[in-house]
């Protein structure tokens, strides 16, 4: 789930470990600094030497995991396979990466108030969406994907999707947000086959 990755210092390594495992579990708006830190085993003054405050760690966190994303789904792409496998192995990543997603942080990810956290999330969509809208134009200019969908329409429902996920009646049609999550991946992969490919 979360990316390993060695930040050289124990402690931050702890500290960020901790937070991913706990905002995963309850969502950020409900964990505090002061349970993170004690489920880390460090000090808040190690918290405030390396973070601002809870929101400067939500930031970081959904940073690195979205860097980590497009470099997964990027090998992916760049492998000399069959795209349809390319395909399969995309829609595999995604389903490790959602596993386990609790409702709580599911909610706090597209329905929070926090303006500077919204302003941030908003950007690192906005960029997975350039970076994935990317690979597929290139996908369309290869003959890859169909040649007849307009590259702009792929812009649009990636964007949609995001917008999809935070409607509670589509929601609601789900057992969790993973269910959903997948179905929107799925659709959206699948749909994008030529028919011989499919």
């Amino acid at each position: 789930m979360w990316p390993v990755k060695n930040y050289g210092n124990k402690k931050l390594q702890q500290l960020v470990e901790t937070a991913w495992e706990l905002f995963w579990k309850f969502g950020f708006t409900r964990v505090s600094i002061e349970e993170v830190c004690k489920e880390a085993g460090v000090s808040k003054m190690t918290f405030y030497k390396h973070f601002k405050n809870k929101t400067d760690l939500v930031r970081f966190i959904m940073m690195e995991l979205s860097e980590s994303s497009i470099r997964l789904y990027q090998e992916i792409m760049d492998q000399d396979i069959p795209f349809i496998d390319k395909i399969k192995q995309s829609v595999q990543l995604k389903l490790e990466q959602t596993k386990n997603v609790s409702e709580a942080f599911f909610n706090d990810f597209h329905k929070q108030n926090d303006p500077e956290l919204n302003r941030v999330l908003q950007e690192q969509q906005r960029s997975n969406i350039k970076a994935v809208t990317d690979m597929y134009l290139k996908a369309q200019e290869e003959g890859d994907i169909r040649r007849d969908i307009k590259p702009e329409f792929i812009v649009y429902y990636l964007n949609h999707m995001i917008e999809m996920a935070k409607d509670d009646e589509l929601m609601g049609m789900y057992g969790n947000p993973h269910d959903l999550i997948m179905e929107l991946t799925n659709f959206f992969f699948y749909g994008l086959l030529p028919a011989e490919k499919r």
